[in-house]
């Protein structure tokens, strides 16, 4: 019966075409819609780095004052001090580690037809290239012993290489920026195939950019460069290097890799005791809680899929819901005009359940083709937007379960917006509708 009930279904839909088509096009643009941001909020909130993600941690310290301190209140401050940092470097715990934090630099090019021109970067050690799987063009990162000795080494973006360079491999040669010489050791392929990557690492690039530039923490420190151009910040350290290793004023984000996620609890362990330490020598005087976050819990400290993501999804499900209004009022034109048809098979002995499964059937046919041209209509708006934005990686991969997702919620609104109509049409009255023909 469900064969027969499917091939109506396919009938009636070649009855009216426009108005079947209007029908199908309504619910495929508010299944699109809804796709497609769920999409990006599932690829924005989803683990970015999954085969490590429990195995890479950031601490924080709580350096500020005692005076205005209330026992147990939030951080509000989510990176730590250039003592705590160099300290952490030093301690050699985990399998890897790295400071980092954004720069701006201007950059000297030695081609005539290019001016000086500003660019942004990360000051990091070498261990954030394989901590963050960093994908390399050309050559390599730089070595521990240029990361121990402040070496005026840097890699570069492929976009900026190729700006400087062209299609040449620029490795070994010297750039001029800050007004030094900087030999290049390698350049990335284009990077950050998670439109949260440069809130996870607190990179100097935004949505939509990359960073162009990598040097040595170390060489940052030594050249004094900052995220303003300087090393100075709020806490006003003072003139000099001197001025910048003793100050608390926090704006280094820190990350360390174990071996195995077991090795967290050790971990955190070691910072209890670096902070106790600290305490003895007059620092952190709050005595507050040392935090520990691995990647997720990072993503969900920073808000990585804020208040304005999860608006954009209750957006796309309202015009989902306004769709399903428009096609209920479809189905009812549609409907009402077969009122004949339906006096007819009612008095040949059909039963109201029997109409009712009938015309469930069609819509539910309505609701897979817009289904389908939704599922198209979706694809097509994230690979637009994955084009625009080469950050966005392959936010454009639909897996097997938001596929099917796809048929079910389509289907779903389809049969939803269908039953007030088909609840009308198996009211229809054989006698009234036979007398009338």
């Amino acid at each position: 019966m469900f064969s027969y009930y499917l091939k109506l279904g396919l009938r009636s839909l070649r009855r009216n075409p426009a108005l079947t088509a209007l029908m199908v096009l309504t619910l495929a643009i508010g299944v699109a819609a809804s796709v497609s941001t769920l999409t990006i909020l599932h690829v924005m909130s989803g683990d970015p780095i999954p085969h490590k993600s429990d195995r890479l941690f950031v601490p924080l310290f709580d350096v500020g004052p005692l005076a205005g301190y209330t026992p147990g209140e939030e951080l509000d401050d989510f990176q730590i001090s250039y003592p705590d940092a160099v300290n952490l470097l030093k301690g050699k715990q985990g399998e890897r580690r790295t400071a980092i934090f954004g720069i701006g630099a201007p950059i000297e090019p030695d081609r005539k037809d290019l001016g000086v021109f500003q660019t942004s970067g990360l000051a990091l050690t070498h261990d954030f290239f394989a901590m963050f799987e960093a994908p390399f063009l050309h050559g390599q990162a730089w070595s521990d012993a240029e990361d121990d000795s402040g070496a005026n080494v840097v890699v570069l973006s492929r976009k900026i290489a190729e700006k400087l360079y062209g299609d040449a491999n620029p490795v070994g040669k010297r750039v001029t920026m800050l007004g030094q010489q900087f030999q290049i050791v390698g350049v990335l392929k284009p990077w950050a195939p998670m439109p949260h990557y440069y809130r996870l690492i607190g990179g100097a690039g935004k949505f939509g950019n990359e960073d162009e530039l990598f040097i040595p923490f170390s060489s940052a420190v030594r050249n004094q460069v900052g995220p303003q151009g300087n090393m100075n910040c709020s806490g006003n350290p003072g003139p000099g290097l001197e001025g910048i290793q003793k100050s608390d004023c926090t704006w280094i984000q820190f990350w360390f890799q174990t071996k195995s996620a077991g090795e967290r609890a050790a971990l955190q362990d070691y910072l209890n005791s670096y902070a106790n330490e600290q305490r003895k020598l007059g620092r952190m005087p709050r005595a507050a809680k040392n935090n520990l976050y691995d990647v997720m819990e990072w993503m969900a400290v920073n808000k990585v899929v804020g208040n304005d993501s999860k608006l954009s999804a209750w957006l796309a499900f309202g015009f989902l819901l306004l769709c399903l209004v428009n096609t209920i009022g479809l189905l009812l034109a549609k409907f009402s005009v077969r009122a004949s048809e339906v006096g007819i098979r009612r008095a040949l002995g059909a039963s109201r359940r029997e109409i009712f499964r009938q015309f469930l059937v069609e819509t539910a046919v309505v609701g897979l083709a817009g289904g389908i041209l939704g599922l198209l209509l979706a694809v097509a708006a994230l690979v637009l937007i994955a084009m625009q934005s080469k950050e966005m990686g392959n936010i454009a991969h639909m897996d097997w379960v938001m596929l099917v997702f796809t048929f079910v919620l389509s289907v779903f609104a389809a049969v939803l917006a269908g039953l007030l109509p088909t609840w009308r049409a198996c009211q229809v009255t054989p006698a009234m509708q036979l007398k009338s023909q």
